[in-house]
């Protein structure tokens, strides 16, 4: 399993290695524990320069997900599972927004990110797939809490 974590953003402390080991649990749960995964860590500005430039959206958002097993390349490198971009920024202004810890606001965002690389969707989706996405993450994020007593 490789994980790459690159934070692009100063305003806030990132801790990698809970990090790393918060999307190796996501992976490993999931069924995916050797896949590859990139993560990006920006602020508003850069996240939405993302959005604007890959999505058509030119406004910030919290997580954009880049998923490689979808499209013409699908089994090219299976273990790769693709790209999840985090805004730092707007993770701290929903944690504090529901008064949570900033961690735990990343971390969700990062199963959110993840869930959409495996096939995960609650915007194109049917109702009824949303729902089996939020019942994961749910889950997931549960045993999260267990296991690194967030």
């Amino acid at each position: 399993m490789r994980i790459q974590i690159e934070n692009s953003q100063r305003q806030h402390k990132i801790l990698k290695r809970p990090l790393r080991k918060v999307a190796q649990k996501i992976l490993s749960v999931s069924g995916y524990p050797d896949a590859e995964l990139s993560i990006l860590i920006l602020d508003n500005a850069g996240i939405q320069e993302i959005n604007r430039k890959y999505l058509q959206r030119d406004r910030p958002t919290n997580v954009i997900s880049f998923a490689m097993q979808e499209g013409e390349d699908v089994g090219v490198s299976p273990l790769l599972l693709g790209d999840v971009v985090i805004s730092a920024e707007r993770a701290a202004t929903d944690a504090a927004e529901s008064n949570i810890p900033f961690e735990h606001e990343l971390w969700f965002l990062l199963l959110h990110g993840i869930l959409h690389l495996l096939g995960y969707d609650h915007e194109r989706g049917t109702a009824a797939e949303a729902e089996r996405m939020e019942a994961r993450e749910a889950e997931i994020f549960a045993l999260l809490q267990r296991e690194f007593s967030l």
